[in-house]
């Protein structure tokens, strides 16, 4: 966790650091661009968060908090459970390309939202009770 507490530091300097070009390069130019600024910023700021968040845990928690953090850790240390994924399920293929639909739909135009909706939240339904049909229902 202390690697991650310093990598979420290093991406957060970087950040701010990318936002301050992105500041100078936007003021010289003719037109001021807000939107990308507040967004790497705010990306900055999200960063710098879970960087103050993590190294707090680790001094809190102590030294090894996750077993990745230990030296002598083997693989079988680490938590074996990871959840549940059903590898056959074609469900959540179909929930991508209904929401691919849905973001296509907010693009483009409305018909295709109105089409797209009932077909995710289908899709949502199919997923959630995959387990209650068929070959494993109760």
């Amino acid at each position: 966790m202390r690697t991650v507490s310093r990598l979420m530091w290093l991406l957060g300097a970087s950040f701010v650091t990318v936002d301050g070009v992105y500041l100078f390069w936007s003021l010289r130019a003719e037109n001021f661009e807000l939107i990308g600024l507040l967004t790497i910023g705010l990306s900055g700021a999200l960063c710098l968060l879970l960087a103050f968040y993590f190294g707090q845990v680790v001094k809190s928690a102590g030294v090894n908090v996750w077993a990745e953090d230990r030296e002598d850790a083997e693989i079988d240390d680490g938590d074996p459970e990871v959840g549940f994924f059903s590898p056959w399920s074609w469900w959540p293929v179909l929930l991508g390309a209904a929401s691919s639909l849905v973001v296509l739909g907010l693009a483009i135009s409305a018909w295709i939202v109105l089409i797209a909706v009932p077909l995710l939240v289908v899709c949502v339904i199919g997923w959630v009770y995959e387990y209650y049909r068929g070959n494993f229902a109760r």
